[in-house]
């Protein structure tokens, strides 16, 4: 309740701010400075791909974004842009494989189905690079407006955690000589006014390895869907 609570806060004095500046550039009308949504705040769910067999997605899994793009439009009514921008994105995964490294050696090894465990997670800390081909509906008039989104992603893992906890059991990964630092994605935004939502699928899989015990490929790839506020 007090995340939905914050949410609600921003979103009013974000309309706030972003009305405020559209009254002063309607007053202004030959200024080139319009522009829209810039700043970026959203929150996803995120579904897991290409797993192992006998793994299986379980628990929670989402994640957070926040940055900023730069809005370039490209046309004289301003509602055809290219945005050039930077951001972070922090995620978990909650799923049956178990993630471990000894003596800088990768393990992967499914979770059997009869084994009790609290805790089997990784997550993924990214700086990423987002570009887009933005159209709009909105003019200088509108507060409210149709928005289609569609760019590509290029991130780098800064930070990566893989975190099992049992009763027997329990310890935490950093370092996986499988993990793809690089990520790249294709992501789609489309909404009106507030409410906005977003598909963004991973071009490339989190991990290239082995499952220890039989040798099969280990990649796993995220399709994230969710909502994103755009503020100016």
């Amino acid at each position: 309740m007090k995340f939905i609570g914050f949410l609600l806060l921003l979103l009013s004095v974000s309309s706030l701010f972003a009305q405020d500046k559209l009254e002063w550039l309607k007053e202004n009308k030959n200024d080139s400075l319009y522009r829209e949504d810039q700043f970026y705040f959203g929150f996803s769910f995120n579904f897991l791909t290409e797993l192992p067999l006998d793994v299986d997605q379980s628990g929670f899994s989402g994640g957070l974004m926040f940055g900023y793009i730069r809005d370039m439009p490209i046309n004289k009514r301003r509602n055809l842009s290219i945005g050039l921008g930077l951001g972070f994105n922090l995620n978990t995964f909650g799923q049956s494989l178990q993630v471990n490294s000894k003596v800088g050696q990768d393990i992967f090894l499914p979770i059997n189905q009869d084994r009790n465990y609290d805790v089997n997670r990784f997550t993924t800390n990214l700086v990423e690079v987002p570009l887009e081909l933005r159209w709009r509906s909105s003019d200088i008039d509108k507060y409210a407006f149709w928005r289609v989104y569609l760019g590509v992603q290029v991130g780098y893992v800064f930070r990566f955690k893989s975190t099992f906890e049992s009763v027997e059991e329990q310890f935490t990964v950093t370092d996986v000589n499988a993990l793809n630092s690089i990520r790249t994605s294709a992501k789609l935004t489309f909404g009106y006014g507030a409410i906005n939502f977003f598909v963004n699928m991973s071009l490339i899989p989190v991990f290239e390895g082995e499952v220890e015990s039989t040798g099969e490929r280990v990649s796993i790839t995220p399709i994230k869907a969710g909502l994103v506020f755009f503020f100016l």
